[in-house]
């Protein structure tokens, strides 16, 4: 690994919340198009560091999963999303922690996420870490690891992006 370039903080939480606000808005497409081909999208149940080809996650998709997973969001009949829950969430605590030699760059945030639905507001809470990697002059994500606090839980259904 190389030393962390602090000068790379700003641009990269501008590509962050623009992630964020593409979510929130249910711009999928516009979400979708910030993955690269190998993309791969983690959310771990019962600990952070799970291994998920043995272990069960909450959601393990790669690039294909990644697509269909937006199709499906898209979809006016998938009933768990019918309506659309309303969300916003804060980005907070962002850092750049390594860049590699390849030039991919490994950044973490904490974050919450409002969620309000008939059953009320849901507050999800956790922290993510993105491998980001330059596309054609354009950051975008190669991982996204979501790391929710109480994933050790039940939880409500997360049928959005988070």
């Amino acid at each position: 690994m190389t030393t962390v370039d602090t000068d790379l903080l700003p641009e990269v939480e501008q590509f962050l919340f623009r992630e964020a606000r593409l979510a929130d808005e249910g711009d999928y497409d516009g979400w979708e198009a910030l993955w690269t081909d190998d993309g791969v999208y983690w959310i771990p149940a019962n600990g952070d560091d799970i291994d998920p080809d043995t272990q069960m996650s909450i959601v393990f998709d790669n690039r294909s999963r990644i697509a269909l997973r937006v199709r499906q969001l898209k979809h006016d009949k998938r009933h768990s999303q019918n309506p659309r829950s309303r969300l916003r969430r804060l980005l907070a605590n962002v850092e750049v922690l390594e860049t590699d030699d390849d030039g991919d760059v490994v950044v973490g945030a904490n974050f919450i996420v409002y969620e309000s639905r008939e059953r009320g507001t849901t507050i999800w809470g956790g922290r993510n870490e993105y491998r980001l990697r330059q596309v054609d002059g354009q950051w975008r994500m190669a991982r996204k690891k979501v790391m929710l606090v109480d994933n050790d839980r039940p939880l409500f259904t997360l049928a959005f992006l988070i």
